[in-house]
């Protein structure tokens, strides 16, 4: 399975933020979007970064209230681990899980296309194993 066809069930909505918002701004995005990220982008669309809950989380645990006030960019992180659209589900599992990441922004031609989860991809497995269970089933069964 491919990661396009994972954009394709899911929708490609993406939930962005400008490297000047606050902290505090980002925190309310996340809630009110019910998202795990926000990609960080340019005024161009370029990614620049990625910032996520527990990076809001970590932000006041360390400082309190007064870091919700610094800019995202300061807390984003900048090493962005990106998929295409031709990327196998299988690849970027493997990914994710090498570089410790929950989200990975799906990138087609430098253009932010899409993002997807690691609930995502997990959720596309689990969906192709079934699929494949009912399929030796049905064919069992033909006999």
């Amino acid at each position: 399975m491919l990661v396009s066809q994972v954009l394709a069930a899911k929708g490609g909505e993406v939930f962005t933020s400008f490297p000047s918002e606050s902290v505090e701004s980002v925190a309310i995005k996340l809630w009110s979007q019910r998202v795990g990220s926000l990609i960080v982008v340019g005024l161009d669309g370029d990614v620049l970064g990625i910032v996520s809950e527990r990076d809001v989380v970590r932000v006041v645990a360390q400082g309190g209230g007064g870091g919700l006030g610094d800019p995202v960019s300061e807390i984003m992180s900048r090493d962005v681990v990106v998929a295409s659209p031709s990327d196998t589900v299988d690849d970027m599992l493997a990914r994710m899980t090498d570089r410790r990441v929950r989200h990975l922004p799906v990138c087609q031609d430098h253009r932010l296309v899409g993002i997807v989860s690691i609930g995502d991809l997990v959720k596309s497995k689990i969906a192709e194993a079934e699929a494949e269970a009912e399929t030796l089933k049905a064919y069992i069964s033909a006999g």
